[in-house]
């Protein structure tokens, strides 16, 4: 699939033309902003198959899998900023003292401006389009910038995105690092970065020179925790299905495991059963398996098995270049310091720590970079809350993988080099807001703004001006006291 770059004359006339869409408030109006979200929906749902061969032809995602991780998601997302915009976008009243108390005060939510979407290839369609409900929703124009490793997924975004949004205000770019260079030399109101932490980098440093905000969606070893008191045969299946979904291009998977010594044969039986469950003997056949994006990552995902040196594999290895094709594979008696260590792996490679007990592992995790999920198998609440007391990670999930990205009330993200920021919902909503701060002052009550002026007040009204004030604040009968401190002040006045 060929797919063709926009035009590096065409990308100033693009920015220059959602700046002035934004400036003129095409975007504002709440029913402009559903009726976008309305055809985004549509987009999904009306050109399903189509979707479906994209994605297929990039990664060879299975229906199920593209549902579960793409579309179904995307879709209710689209659905969850419809039925709440109207409560989302609403001004937000606050408390105030005495001295505001018969004025409106209330935080806004206005829209950011003109916003740069930059999504990811393992997950074309959703890393793309999901934070888009939220700008979209929040009243933003919209660049969006999809991944050039997934070019059959985005052709097809080019092609339908002006059939369904308004192309005033939405546009895609398409292009590779020189496009994407480019674009970062111009002025964003906000920038929505998934990827690398090394591009994430890059990606900040541009915005720095325009004091640009930034959310930015990265990665890291995410590890998983398994004691010995699991059921092994639940555990593996529920931790081959994370890590092997999308063919372990995920940057939530499980990153490697680290188990308490005694059961790691049995659970590697288990987990051996559970991939023959799932994709039969020949797992190249399989249509539920899925493959890696492209060749260099094949030959990546090799090179890191070749130094593997006194660590065993178990399972797995024998690949098909050709056909991107690379098995779940297993690699057992890993530590601190072998290549599989170090970054993180995203393909079917599951590394395997064996410890004595599981506080062996927390030292270990508290030594790298916090990840973007953490996971922990175990019956025992103590330890699982050892575990996460003691441990920081974008996410954690006990006794499960990667389910908390299609929770959309709760907030997605990572921290430190994991990630800033977060979304999801209306977490995607708030993103690109900017609470605005409101003040509308009545042109009534002069002579209780007397205080703030330069005039004489007699001491014992200061005394118990600033009490009463105070107690307002707290105190149940705050109408009755306020009703006091007006009497007391005029009283003072005469």
């Amino acid at each position: 699939m060929s797919l063709t770059f926009t035009p590096m004359s065409e990308i100033p006339k693009i920015v220059q033309g959602l700046r002035s869409t934004f400036s003129a408030n095409l975007t504002k109006p709440l029913e402009y902003r559903k009726q976008q979200l309305r055809g985004l929906y549509n987009l999904l749902a009306e050109n399903d198959a189509a979707i479906r061969e994209a994605v297929f032809n990039d990664l060879h995602k299975s229906p199920q899998e593209l549902m579960i991780g793409e579309s179904g998601v995307l879709k209710q997302e689209c659905i969850d900023a419809i039925k709440n915009l109207d409560k989302w976008a609403a001004n937000r009243s606050v408390k105030t003292s005495i001295v505001n108390k018969f004025d409106n005060v209330h935080i806004r939510k206005d829209p950011l401006g003109m916003v740069l979407i930059i999504g990811a290839w393992n997950y074309p369609l959703n890393l793309l389009l999901a934070p888009a409900v939220g700008a979209i929703a929040a009243g933003n124009t919209v660049l969006l910038k999809p991944s050039e490793v997934a070019p059959h997924t985005a052709v097809l975004l080019t092609k339908l995105l002006p059939m369904y949004l308004d192309q005033r205000a939405y546009r895609i770019v398409n292009g590779g690092p020189e496009e994407t260079t480019l674009l970062l030399e111009h002025k964003f109101d906000h920038i929505f970065f998934t990827g690398s932490g090394q591009v994430g980098r890059v990606i900040m440093m541009a915005a720095a020179k325009q004091l640009t905000s930034v959310t930015l969606e990265l990665g890291g070893k995410s590890p998983t925790f398994i004691a010995r008191d699991v059921d092994i045969a639940i555990t593996a299946r529920r931790l081959c299905w994370g890590k092997f979904f999308n063919c372990g291009q995920t940057c939530i998977a499980p990153d490697y495991v680290i188990v308490e010594r005694g059961i790691e044969d049995k659970l590697l039986e288990a987990c051996k059963a559970s991939i023959q469950e799932f994709y039969g003997s020949a797992v190249q056949a399989s249509s539920s398996y899925g493959r890696i994006v492209n060749a260099s990552h094949v030959r990546r995902l090799r090179g890191l098995l070749s130094e593997t040196k006194g660590q065993k594999i178990v399972l797995g290895g024998e690949i098909d270049e050709e056909d991107r094709f690379f098995p779940p594979t297993f690699v057992m008696g890993v530590e601190k310091g072998d290549k599989l260590m170090e970054g993180e792996i995203f393909g079917p490679i599951l590394p395997i720590m064996v410890v004595d007990r599981l506080v062996e592992g927390v030292k270990y995790v508290n030594s790298m970079d916090q990840p973007l999920a953490l996971y922990v198998f175990s019956k025992n609440k103590k330890a699982i809350d050892y575990i996460l007391d003691h441990t920081r990670s974008g996410g954690v999930v006990v006794n499960d993988a990667l389910v908390h990205f299609i929770v959309s009330n709760l907030p997605f993200g990572g921290t430190g080099p994991s990630g800033i920021g977060n979304y999801h919902g209306k977490r995607s909503f708030d993103v690109f807001s900017h609470e605005r701060s409101a003040l509308i002052k009545t042109m009534g009550m002069e002579k209780l703004l007397d205080l703030r002026y330069p005039v004489r007040q007699p001491l014992f009204f200061f005394f118990f001006f600033n009490i009463l004030t105070a107690y307002t604040q707290v105190s149940k009968h705050s109408d009755f006291l306020l009703l006091l401190l007006l009497f007391i002040y005029f009283y003072g006045r005469k």
